[in-house]
């Protein structure tokens, strides 16, 4: 069973179960926006660009956003603005997508290479690093347009979608926040994007017109169907067991600017908490 929570919006990215509400970027319209489990929404900033703009926050609790075309990762200030971070300009000047910020404070960004809203052939991206010391390094390659990251509920492993294939991709994250162990963790029905890891270890994901509860290797045990596209997911709510799904119809790229508003978040309950990073 699934209720909407939230109306009118461009398109949901990026939840995040922060502070006692879920965030989300509303893409097309600069605006990170936090909704309440009553439904009441806030606008929490505007970000100088229209997409792709995911989001996190720091162990120290300051929000910082890939500014996905400037190739700039900001963090916003206690009066509200917005500085530079991290220039990740030095690994690729644009194409940045998602983020998600583990335990230690390591920093996980994704690059999908070419530019999909264009129609330019795809290319391997790659995932990486920006270290709590401000060390920025390429650590993860070979994705087909890398989209939601995950870490796991013990630290150890990052677990990232992809968009152009249908497979969830895990490396094991070392002392250093380098990535080993490059391999499949499940093979999907299709390409994923914004995903959240539960108590037990399994991932929801994105499945076109739902979301699916995966284990390790692929077996699916849950599955939500939606009258929409499905683009992000996010386990919280007071015991964790809420999941929030981002919908809205998809036309292609234009959907994201073309004033359209299909947007909503969805929830379904569930019977395992989240768990791991994104933190809730």
């Amino acid at each position: 069973m699934t209720d909407i929570l939230l109306t009118g919006l461009a398109i949901g990215e990026s939840p995040r179960w922060h502070d006692g509400r879920l965030w989300f970027g509303n893409w097309g319209t600069q605006e990170i926006v936090a909704v309440d489990a009553e439904g009441k929404s806030a606008v929490m900033a505007h970000v100088p660009t229209a997409f792709a703009f995911c989001f996190d926050w720091l162990p120290d609790g300051r929000l910082i956003v890939v500014s996905g075309p400037e190739g700039l990762l900001l963090r916003q200030e206690p009066d509200g603005s917005f500085v530079t971070h991290a220039d990740l300009g030095p690994l690729a000047s644009t194409g940045w997508n998602d983020i998600v910020v583990d335990g230690r404070g390591n920093v996980y960004v994704n690059n999908i290479v070419f530019d999909f809203t264009k129609g330019e052939p795809p290319a391997p991206g790659f995932v990486a690093v920006l270290t709590p010391d401000g060390e920025l390094r390429r650590v993860g390659e070979g994705l087909m347009l890398p989209n939601g990251m995950a870490v796991t509920p013990d630290g150890l492993t990052l677990i990232v979608a992809e968009s152009f294939a249908p497979r969830l991709k895990a490396w094991d994250i070392e002392a250093d926040g380098s990535l080993s162990n490059g391999r499949m963790w499940a093979e999907l029905e299709f390409g994923s994007d914004g995903i959240c890891v539960d108590a037990d270890g399994a991932v929801w994901s994105p499945a076109q017109q739902g979301c699916v509860r995966v284990r390790e290797g692929g077996e699916v045990v849950e599955r939500v169907e939606l009258d929409r596209f499905c683009f992000a997911c996010m386990l919280g709510g007071e015991d964790g067991r809420t999941l929030f799904m981002m919908a809205a119809d998809w036309r292609g790229p234009e959907s994201m600017t073309d004033g359209s508003r299909t947007g909503q978040v969805v929830t379904h309950a569930t019977a395992v908490a989240g768990a791991g990073w994104p933190a809730r």
